[in-house]
């Protein structure tokens, strides 16, 4: 789990047009809710806020904010980020208050290790299913991702959400049936086969041929 500082300002105008002038001076309107607390108001320094982004490396990442000219800190996680649908641009975000000592749910990514020996040598197709995973824990044991090693699968294997090497202090709030991924024989050969089968199962007919007449047709004519 990754934890960014950053510093927010309280935000004292707030609709449209108060948002659209705060964007066009650099700053990003936000707020912050959750926590048995009243919901406030505030904005963040486009820029700091989207090199924090970056730096984390995680959707899940805890941001402490801290309140210009209070001493004010919180601890907060994203849970929604308002971008335009054209210039992606950041117009608002959600910032939700956490407590370090109380669990979180959120949704991990999971990262696949290796290349399945079904694919490099045999041609299977490798079929990823479920690219995240829900899983419940304290806000600072939060993986910034989840591996699984697929390397020693063959055609016809599978892995369940169940296989995966959670850490310490982390539960799955998954089914452990869950399929993750799964190792399937090559398309084109199943392709090929389909082919066959229908050529087997196509009616045989001998070509009609169009042309001149036999010789003795010609000589018939001749004689008339």
């Amino acid at each position: 789990m990754s934890e960014a500082t950053i510093e927010v300002r309280a935000r004292e105008e707030t609709g449209k047009g108060a948002n659209r002038r705060l964007r066009r001076e650099g700053w990003i309107p936000a707020v912050v809710y959750g926590g048995g607390k009243d919901s406030v108001a505030i904005k963040v320094e486009r820029k700091s806020f989207l090199d924090l982004l970056r730096s984390t490396g995680s959707e899940n990442a805890v941001f402490l904010l801290e309140l210009a000219g209070t001493g004010k800190q919180r601890h907060t996680m994203i849970r929604e980020i308002d971008s335009d649908p054209i210039t992606r641009r950041v117009k608002h975000v959600d910032f939700l208050r956490v407590l370090m000592d109380e669990t979180v749910r959120v949704n991990v990514q999971v990262d696949l290790i290796g290349l399945p020996e079904g694919v490099k040598n045999h041609g299977g197709v490798l079929d990823f299913i479920t690219r995240e995973v829900s899983i419940e824990c304290l806000p600072g044991l939060i993986p910034q991702h989840l591996e699984l090693d697929v390397s020693a699968l063959e055609i016809g294997d599978h892995l369940e959400a169940g296989d995966l090497e959670l850490p310490k202090g982390v539960e799955l709030l998954e089914e452990v049936e869950r399929v993750i991924l799964s190792i399937a024989a090559p398309r084109v050969e199943e392709e090929e086969e389909e082919e066959e089968e229908l050529l087997l199962e196509m009616p045989s007919a001998e070509p009609e041929v169009i042309g001149r007449g036999t010789d003795e047709d010609e000589s018939e004519g001749e004689g008339d």
